[in-house]
């Protein structure tokens, strides 16, 4: 039964999520919140992780979330649930493509998806940074924003600076 319901969630997922594997946080969140298969912590983690690691950020979620779920078979079904949807899109889109291509309504659907993800995006942004943030994370958080502004450096130098800073305070200082 457990299968069925990854299934069922992540493929939900993958089906309502416009606009990249950023888009899929405010459904993981909500599932955070509702089942029992993670927690916010444990959410931020996957986010972290899934960041820095090569593929999908939504797809390594997805995958993370299905093995601490229910191992290997979970992140497979999780995993193979959320791309699903997309694979499924593409291919009847591809097939229309040349009817819609033009199409005032279609334009408008998807100018109006674009700013409701990033606000959905930006509403579990702020909730997790509220909720989940120690006192040593707030501080390099903004340092590194000041720093960004001033220096334009590849994003995942700053990704690594806060990968490695991180574990130094995880692991070496006590918890703030």
């Amino acid at each position: 039964m457990i299968y069925l319901e990854l299934f069922m969630e992540f493929f939900h997922i993958g089906l309502f999520s416009f606009g990249g594997g950023y888009a899929t946080l405010p459904f993981l969140f909500h599932i955070a919140e509702t089942k029992d298969w993670y927690t916010t912590k444990q959410l931020t983690d996957m986010i972290a992780v899934s960041s820095i690691t090569p593929g999908p950020v939504g797809v390594n979620v997805a995958t993370f979330a299905g093995y601490t779920t229910s191992g290997i078979l979970g992140s497979i079904i999780a995993t193979t649930s959320v791309v699903l949807p997309s694979i499924i899109i593409v291919i009847i889109i591809s097939k229309l493509l040349e009817q819609f291509k033009h199409n005032e309504y279609v334009k408008s659907i998807i100018y109006t998806l674009k700013p409701a993800g990033c606000g959905l995006l930006a509403a579990v942004g702020v909730n997790m940074f509220l909720n989940d943030m120690s006192l040593y994370g707030i501080i390099l958080f903004i340092l590194l924003f000041i720093l960004s502004c001033f220096k334009k450096l590849d994003p995942l130098v700053y990704l690594g600076v806060s990968a490695i800073c991180g574990l130094v305070l995880c692991y070496l200082l006590p918890v703030v």
